[in-house]
């Protein structure tokens, strides 16, 4: 049994929404949890950082003051001695390191981030397109059975694929346009999901 988790709203706070509140460019609060098409949601974040100046090392310095969501941690370690676990994200390796530290360096696949020799953010390359459903996909091929949790538009296809799919903490309009996945709001919630997907599946 593997349990796959979104990392972003799931175990740390939203990074491009603290990058906004710390830069004040209000343009970049928009997420995965408004926005479903991911290549128009980078391409316009990649064109406001460039009409405002800023680089991968603004983001960086961002990302270096955050901390995990409270509990978050304690959750993963729980959650790691029942079940083999990797995060799946829409992020890049050049944003999760600090994070992915303080949890304690679980198994990460996201994306990268292309840049020019002054640190300006140019394009992105994913890892290949909708991996976190074609993960899951990869690992059911080997005969495990998954078990995913996310928030956003961008893990709905990751919920569809897994044995059993959950959300934590998602919007509104993620609710509303995903009734078939179980809503769960505090980590003990997402536990119990989790030990019931592994009874589902069983």
């Amino acid at each position: 049994m593997i349990a796959c988790l979104d990392l972003e709203g799931v175990l740390v706070p939203e990074i491009w929404i603290n990058v906004a509140l710390r830069t004040g460019i209000s343009e970049l609060r928009i997420t995965t949890r408004d926005e479903p098409d991911y290549d128009a949601l980078m391409k316009k974040r990649i064109a406001i950082l460039e009409h405002h100046g800023k680089g991968l090392p603004d983001l960086q310095a961002v990302i270096a003051g955050l901390a995990p969501l409270p509990g978050a941690r304690a959750f993963l370690d729980r959650l790691r001695e029942h079940f083999q676990v990797v995060i799946l994200s829409d992020t890049f390796y050049e944003f999760a390191s600090p994070l992915i530290r303080q949890l304690g360096f679980p198994a990460l696949l996201c994306h990268r981030l292309v840049t020019d020799a002054r640190g300006r953010v140019t394009d992105y390359r994913l890892r290949v397109p909708d991996q976190k459903r074609r993960a899951v996909e990869a690992f059911q091929s080997l005969c495990f059975r998954v078990i995913a949790a996310g928030d956003s538009y961008n893990d709905t296809s990751m919920l569809g694929a897994a044995d059993a799919g959950i959300l934590f903490r998602p919007p509104d309009n993620v609710i509303r346009e995903f009734p078939q996945f179980p809503v769960t709001h505090t980590y003990d919630e997402l536990w119990d999901a989790f030990l019931e997907g592994e009874r589902r599946c069983a």
